[in-house]
């Protein structure tokens, strides 16, 4: 493994890309914006926010107003102000349909007036009145989050079963660093927290009984020693890094948790040895206990690249090392002097990226295809170029070669020739895309499609009574936005199924004012 940078190097290469405005320059900018009528930037966004409504409040300094029109629509705004890709959407919007030659900087005055509401303590929203019933939420990322937050102010006791030691999903473990810390993505959960939502973390929701619980009264209930619950400042435990099982998946454990740093395990004994630490809860159970269920457990592990050589020591996936690279520890994060990493998405780009802001000499991307193909946004990939990134395009991986451990990378030129070659490096991460669980939806009675995602109506319902699904477990892989919006549909499919009445949120064909309190203007 490679020496890496100087700690105060590291510190200043993974600080924000876009640091946070000052006062006066959310002003100014916020003053350039036309407000335009039937604002193309808000149909842009996949939430709906009301992008002209929040930077006037800007522009008026009524900043928790600003960040109630954003959080109204999107529960998660705050991240995705942070790692949005707002030049394909709302910025984008902005100068194809406005006379506006460079884009209004929507995404960074989202983040300054958002960072206001998560940094100062202050409420926006309130839960509703209880009314009795029950929803239980299998995953913390985007969609599980966003379909919490509109169902507590619905008035539903509402909890979250999280595999992980942190809630959060993607946003706390998948982010690259210099986009999103995990103290910006456990601020925002903290919001949803503070409605009432109850978040049980180290715990996964198994198709079967694991004989690990004990069954009390209520949705949340578990003791201590079933799970654990209450605030994201809780310690992080023993973690398995491997996607594979994402937030469910069902061996059996008995075991107390067990506290010790975030640890990476790649071997598939060191797998189920983590994963006996953890506490699991049947989704059986979760049914009969809850009026109804809502999955938002996202996809499972990164794909394998079938080839010699990947079990090799230096050999790892991308969201790992990413996760690795969140801990901030930096000395104990995998690196080596030259990096190779397969694929060309954006999370092969964070993957290039923080390899080299971490020290390595020489990072590649390997692709199998050209430049005109790869699914990274284009900003993505300047951002890899600024950072001295080389690119090796049509070059397919048939192996890797070591003794022991990573030494090359051997290559299939696809240009026609079908030569082979060796990359020399000392590293390999795969950033290839990740699988479905359709194997885990099958155990408990849902219908997939052919790529393994969960079916559901145009009620947002699975093919199991009162079982709902959103986010990537359904669309295959989008982006944090798209899972937001969809589990706020999803929320109000909820509630109407539970109860016949219809209601509908910010962004998504009205706003649904939850009580009076919420109805004033809010100032600071």
């Amino acid at each position: 493994m490679t020496k890496k940078l100087p700690k105060d190097q590291i510190e200043k290469n993974f600080s924000p890309i876009d640091p946070l405005m000052t006062k006066a320059e959310a002003k100014v900018e916020s003053n350039r914006c036309l407000f335009c009528y039937d604002a193309p930037c808000t149909r842009a966004c996949p939430t709906h926010i009301d992008v002209p409504s929040f930077i006037r409040k800007i522009a008026t300094d009524n900043l928790k107003g600003a960040a109630r029109v954003i959080f109204d629509a999107n529960p998660i705004g705050s991240t995705c102000a942070r790692v949005c890709p707002v030049e394909a959407l709302c910025e984008g919007a902005c100068v194809e349909k406005t006379l506006v030659e460079k884009p209004i900087e929507i995404g960074r005055l989202q983040r300054y007036a958002t960072e206001h509401v998560t940094t100062s303590g202050k409420h926006i929203f309130e839960a509703g009145e209880p009314n009795g019933m029950s929803v239980a939420i299998v995953g913390s990322g985007p969609a599980g989050l966003s379909c919490a937050t509109y169902l507590a102010r619905l008035g539903y006791k509402v909890t979250i079963y999280e595999k992980k030691p942190l809630a959060g999903g993607l946003d706390t473990y998948g982010m690259a660093e210099y986009k999103m810390t995990q103290k910006d993505s456990l601020a925002e959960v903290a919001l949803v927290e503070s409605l009432g939502v109850e978040i049980v973390v180290n715990t996964a929701v198994a198709a079967e009984e694991t004989g690990d619980r004990r069954p009390e009264t209520g949705i949340g209930t578990w003791s201590a020693s079933d799970g654990h619950r209450g605030s994201q400042e809780s310690e992080i435990r023993n973690q398995d890094g491997d996607a594979a099982q994402s937030s469910v998946l069902g061996p059996q454990s008995s075991s107390a948790p067990h506290h010790s740093s975030l640890i990476t395990h790649h071997s598939e004994d060191a797998q189920y040895s983590a994963l006996s630490t953890q506490h699991f809860v049947s989704f059986e159970d979760l049914c009969e206990r809850a009026d109804a269920v809502f999955l938002g457990i996202g996809l499972g592990d990164t794909n394998d690249l079938n080839i010699p050589g990947e079990d090799l020591e230096g050999v790892i996936d991308a969201l790992s090392f990413i996760e690795r690279v969140k801990t901030r520890d930096w000395e104990s994060a995998p690196l080596a002097d030259t990096v190779a990493v397969i694929g060309a998405g954006n999370t092969a780009i964070d993957a290039v990226t923080q390899a080299k802001r971490l020290g390595a000499k020489k990072v590649m991307m390997v692709y199998r295809r050209g430049r005109e193909h790869i699914s990274a946004y284009d900003y993505e990939y300047d951002l890899a170029k600024k950072d001295g990134i080389e690119f090796v395009w049509h070059a397919s991986p048939v192996g890797i070669e070591g003794n022991g451990r990573v030494e090359a990378l051997r290559c299939r030129r696809n240009d026609g020739s079908d030569e082979e070659y060796t990359i020399p490096c000392g590293m390999v991460i795969k950033a290839i895309g990740q699988q479905k669980q359709g194997a885990f939806f099958g155990s408990i009675g849902l219908e997939t499609d052919e790529k393994g995602r969960v079916k559901i109506d145009i009620n947002r319902m699975t093919s199991r009574e009162n079982v709902f699904a959103g986010g990537d477990c359904v669309n295959g892989g989008k982006e944090a936005v798209d899972a937001s919006q969809a589990g706020k549909l999803a929320a109000m499919a909820i509630h109407e199924k539970l109860t016949g009445e219809t209601v509908s949120f910010a962004g998504a064909g009205g706003l649904l004012r939850i009580s009076r309190r919420e109805e004033r203007e809010d100032t600071d």
